[in-house]
């Protein structure tokens, strides 16, 4: 799947540089040609021309390629984090609090994901008390799993502009559904009704996890935006690597532990999201 992905990058598409990146280099009537191929390909038509930028801004200056040491390549890079980039994050109450709850839903399902999902071959093989599951079938209703989550992420395309649901609505009630599958997954040991309830969650969470990667760069500024949800992903991953933590310790007193937190840790979001003070459906980029 990662090869296909690969080939469709580079044969299907084509992505454009910056062309802000290339008006920084000199580059005006790439950066042009950059604009013109970003608005074809949205079915648009631009005034934007390389005469119309030299009138603006000048003749393009020659930028000289410039050779810097490591510890130059290391001072500019460190200079780069500074909470100068934050602030703006919290300029408003509305937008701090909208940053505050969606980098708690991050890390939340950063969590409360692999706490379920990642050891959800070891659930499936352990469901039987007597005796485990074969590995054969374990490993084929992972792969059922996995399958039937795929349409969740279509849906999501389509829900996301309903009226009255929109983005919040979406990723809401998907997390919530979600949050209660994993309880239900506990109720019985039989493995194809586990099987029927990890092909919901999967679907559900499908849908949560695409909303939520979509939702996240629309409700920030755009001059902040690589900031806000660069935290939001680093939180999600820190998450993320303890949830093995938590599951094997969790684990050794009750073997569904890990199973219960994962569906809290979904629902804690789910409250957070009802809360979201932004919804973005229908509107510009801020």
């Amino acid at each position: 799947m990662t090869f296909v992905m690969f080939i469709c990058r580079f044969f299907l598409f084509h992505l454009y540089e910056s062309p802000k990146f290339l008006l920084s280099r000199g580059r005006q009537s790439e950066a042009v040609a950059a604009v013109h191929g970003i608005a074809y390909n949205n079915r648009r038509t631009t005034w934007l021309s390389e005469e119309v930028l030299n009138e603006i801004g000048g003749t393009a200056a020659v930028v000289e390629k410039q050779q810097l040491s490591t510890a130059e390549i290391v001072r500019r890079n460190l200079g780069k984090f500074s909470t100068q980039r934050i602030g703006p994050l919290f300029a408003t109450k509305k937008l701090g609090l909208m940053t505050c709850l969606i980098w708690f839903c991050w890390t939340t399902i950063g969590m409360g994901y692999p706490l379920f999902n990642a050891f959800l071959p070891q659930y499936l093989a352990n469901s039987n008390s007597d005796q485990p599951t074969e590995a054969r079938i374990v490993y084929r209703n992972y792969a059922i799993t996995s399958i039937v989550g795929v349409p969740g992420s279509l849906i999501a395309y389509y829900t996301v502009n309903l009226k009255y649901v929109g983005r919040k609505g979406t990723i809401a009630i998907s997390t919530l559904i979600s949050g209660i599958l994993v309880f239900c997954f506990t109720i019985s040991a039989d493995p194809t009704f586990q099987l029927v309830f990890t092909c919901f969650e999967a679907f559900f969470q499908n849908i949560m996890y695409g909303v939520l990667y979509a939702y996240t760069p629309e409700v920030f500024p755009a001059p902040n935006r690589g900031t806000a949800t660069g935290i939001a992903s680093c939180l999600n991953r820190i998450a993320g690597l303890c949830a093995p933590i938590v599951a094997v310790n969790a684990g050794q007193a009750d073997p569904k532990a890990p199973i219960y937190a994962s569906g809290g840790l979904f629902l804690a979001a789910f409250v957070a999201m009802c809360l979201f003070p932004i919804e973005t459906k229908g509107k510009q980029s801020l």
